[in-house]
């Protein structure tokens, strides 16, 4: 007999045909497998009937650890007569069902030890990688997954490679990547004047040698630039944040090893087995050791391990944790070239290490954090993307681009999310250029021809524009989604709730009503939503200048109080304009001035504020971030939240923040847990209420405030002693990194 089988899932960049060429040769088989222009695979095998059946079954059984199978389609046919089993050259044809490309890999065991083994021929060399490791995502240029479609391209093996990627026993056959010291890409240390310091294995030691004598160094890493260093020299990290202009933003931190993780962090088994997973994740840890100047007055701190080889050497000079933060300036795309890195960051770091391969596509590191000991996206990139979420149900074929800041666009068909890598702050000419070439990426791909695409219901949003173009230029419809229905209907989206309260908490996001929305009590369905609770309504004074100092909403939530003027004038660092600021901010927030906000962010500001814990924002979400911070370990003042119920039920933030104001002189830890703990029970409260009214099942929560670990918490135990289920973002980011998905879902169902 002969079956025709098409396998689609991420079954290209795995090893998948090596493992069907030894599975088939096991079975006494004949045929050939190949390579699919979709990035599936297509295998044809000649032998006996019962015979075939059991290698179909074992296809799925004994899968090589990284593949993931979606479908495996079956013809019988009659006898062709074929003589061998072989692999053969990839074909340009293309399926009806998607399948994908695996993303980046971190290095294996396997690799490490080859690369520290003096008797290996890998020995120190930095880009080691085999078919169970190394770059996939950042490096193909088009599908189907062979080296000339990738920047590997450019780099012939030697004989020596060749012969490993030809040998059905060795782990590199057909490895793309496949490359050593003879023939593959190389790396180089280049001084701030633009003159070669060392080349190969002494480059990367130079490199460690020079962040241990407190130098800052450019690194290139897979999917862009890193600037590094040491983590254990204040004098240092000032230096690299007045350089970047990032004077309070919390820098990630690369440990060498997983004991060195424990030195300067405390770890949960889960957080453990995360960040020593294949992905190598940054993690968001409880600090053990304070890093001075690395996450100011935060109680946690973002750490990964090591993920190429390039990493590996570096620490065999480094002797402590190093700062690993992107390359870029802020809202901006993290730097890819060579020449871009020289030229950007010229006078803002003293090296650069370099290698001669090039970047296909940019993907900055993923985040992540436990919340409640279950992991939540921050970021979702690297190590991730372009792997799929995979929906409980079936769907159209939609195309979301997200709203503004954290932006990822999505590729939503046959029930498959494909989300793009982190892309950024759009409002960004460059970032917002990246969106448009990932996103092409992304679609060619996928192959995905969508029937509508969806956008943010802001009318002024980039994104906005780039939607209704995207539209044009395909003749099919554009559809606005509300910004807080998107972030529940990915939630919903994700664990398959067709009605749910949503509780979607977050900074900024452009109400039906036309003011800004932020702490909303939603009852959702995927096609529609319906407020049934919200925030306070306060006063943003000077719009957007009411985010970067948060005295302004302080100004306009209690301009009455006796006291206020002399209580800001004692803060008059916090206005660029001192004195005359402050004054011209009360008479507007006495007659009524400034944007309409119910945004859960700005009340978290307020209270930041307030409490002296922060008076001027630098990075986005850094009041709530410090107040979280704060308030870890605190304890409860019992504040009752005070509910005006009603069709559209409002929890009172001029209430908190009076007492608040009243008991000032208390220990602020104490009432920046109450104060967090007063917003989470409140809404916790409309929601439920809601629910039992309207016999709903789920309450879901999402948005930027749902990492705060206290508030979901808070609202979580509220939720489950109800007897309904809590659900939040899991698979995608809770922030605006996750919202495309939501508006994904929600524009689907429009269309249907």
């Amino acid at each position: 007999m002969r079956a025709e089988i098409r396998v689609n899932g991420i079954v290209q960049g795995v090893g998948f045909r090596p493992f069907i060429y030894r599975l088939a040769t096991a079975h006494a088989l004949k045929g050939y497998v190949l390579n699919l222009g979709d990035a599936g695979v297509e295998v044809v095998v000649e032998g006996e009937r019962e015979e075939i059946k059991k290698f179909i079954e074992n296809i799925e059984a004994k899968k090589p650890p990284l593949a993931r199978i979606d479908s495996i389609d079956v013809e019988w046919k009659k006898n062709e007569g074929l003589k061998t089993f072989e692999i053969k050259k990839s074909s340009n044809v293309k399926g009806r069902e998607i399948s994908i490309i695996p993303p980046d890999i971190g290095i294996c065991d396997d690799c490490i030890r080859e690369m520290t083994d003096p008797k290996n021929r890998r020995y120190n060399y930095f880009f080691t990688t085999c078919t169970n490791c190394g770059p996939r995502y950042t490096v193909i240029k088009k599908l189907p997954y062979d080296r000339q479609n990738t920047t590997m391209d450019e780099f012939p093996m030697c004989d020596d490679c060749r012969e490993e990627y030809t040998n059905p026993a060795d782990r590199r056959y057909h490895a793309q990547t496949v490359a050593c010291e003879t023939c593959g890409p190389q790396v180089y240390l280049i001084d701030k004047h633009g003159d070669e310091v060392a080349s190969g294995r002494e480059a990367i030691w130079k490199a460690g040698e020079l962040l241990m004598d407190k130098k800052i160094i450019a690194i290139k890493g897979n999917g862009g630039f890193h600037i590094s260093c040491s983590a254990f020299y204040p004098d240092v990290i000032k230096r690299l944040r007045e350089a970047l202009g990032r004077m309070q933003k919390p820098f990630a931190v690369m440990a060498g090893n997983i004991d060195d993780v424990k030195r300067i962090a405390y770890l949960s088994r889960e957080e453990e087995e995360m960040i020593e997973s294949y992905i190598k994740p940054i993690v968001v840890l409880k600090k053990r050791k304070e890093m001075e100047g690395v996450a100011p007055a935060l109680h946690n701190v973002g750490v990964m391990l090591p993920y190429t080889g390039l990493h590996v050497m570096l620490f065999q000079k480094c002797s402590h944790p190093l700062v690993m933060t992107s390359a870029n300036m802020p809202g901006m795309p993290i730097i890819y070239r060579n020449e871009e890195a020289m030229e950007k960051l010229k006078g803002k770091v003293d090296y650069f290490l370099l290698y001669n391969r090039k970047i296909a596509h940019r993907c900055d590191d993923s985040v992540i954090r436990f919340v409640g000991n279950k992991p939540a996206f921050i970021r979702r990139s690297r190590g991730y993307v372009p792997v799929p979420v995979r929906l409980p149900f079936d769907t159209g074929n939609v195309l979301a681009f997200g709203a503004e800041l954290n932006v990822t666009s999505c590729i939503m068909s046959a029930g498959r999310a494909f989300l793009s890598p982190y892309i950024g702050n759009t409002e960004k000419f460059d970032t917002l250029q990246f969106l448009e070439q990932e996103t092409k990426h992304l679609l060619g791909l996928t192959g995905v021809k969508a029937d509508a695409i969806a956008h943010d219901a802001h009318p002024h949003f980039s994104t906005t524009k780039m939607a209704k173009k995207f539209a044009e230029e395909y003749g099919i419809p554009a559809i606005p989604v509300q910004h807080h229905h998107a972030h529940i209907a990915s939630v919903m989206g994700e664990h398959g709730v067709e009605e749910a309260i949503g509780i979607a908490i977050d900074g900024v996001g452009y109400g039906e009503d036309g003011t800004i929305w932020g702490g909303e009590v939603l009852h959702c369905s995927f096609a529609d939503y319906r407020r049934v609770g919200h925030l306070q309504k306060q006063r943003m004074i000077g719009g957007d200048l009411a985010t970067l100092y948060p005295l302004r909403m302080v100004a306009s939530m209690l301009y009455e109080k006796d006291g206020l003027k002399e209580f800001l004038y004692n803060n008059e660092e916090a206005f660029p304009h001192g004195k005359k600021e402050i004054d011209i901010v009360l008479k507007q927030a006495e007659n009524g001035k400034g944007i309409i906000t119910t945004s859960c962010g700005r009340t978290l500001d307020a209270v930041a504020a307030l409490l002296g814990i922060c008076i001027r924002r630098t990075y986005e979400g850094e009041p709530a971030m410090k107040l979280e911070s704060h308030a870890a370990g605190g304890k409860s003042y019992g504040i009752k939240p005070e509910i005006e119920w009603g069709d559209i039920s409002v929890l009172s933030t001029s209430h908190l923040m009076n007492y608040l104001w009243e008991n000032r002189n208390r220990d602020s830890k104490n009432l920046a847990f109450s104060a967090e703990e007063y917003m989470a029970e409140g809404l916790a409260e409309i929601a439920v209420d809601y629910a039992k009214r309207e016999h709903i099942k789920a309450v879901c929560i999402s948005g930027g405030c749902a990492y705060n670990e206290h508030i979901v918490g808070t609202i979580k135990k509220k939720v489950e002693s109800s007897n309904m289920k809590f659900l939040r973002n899991e698979r995608v980011p809770a922030g605006d990194g996750g919202i495309s998905l939501g508006q994904a879902i929600v524009a689907d169902a429009k269309m249907k």
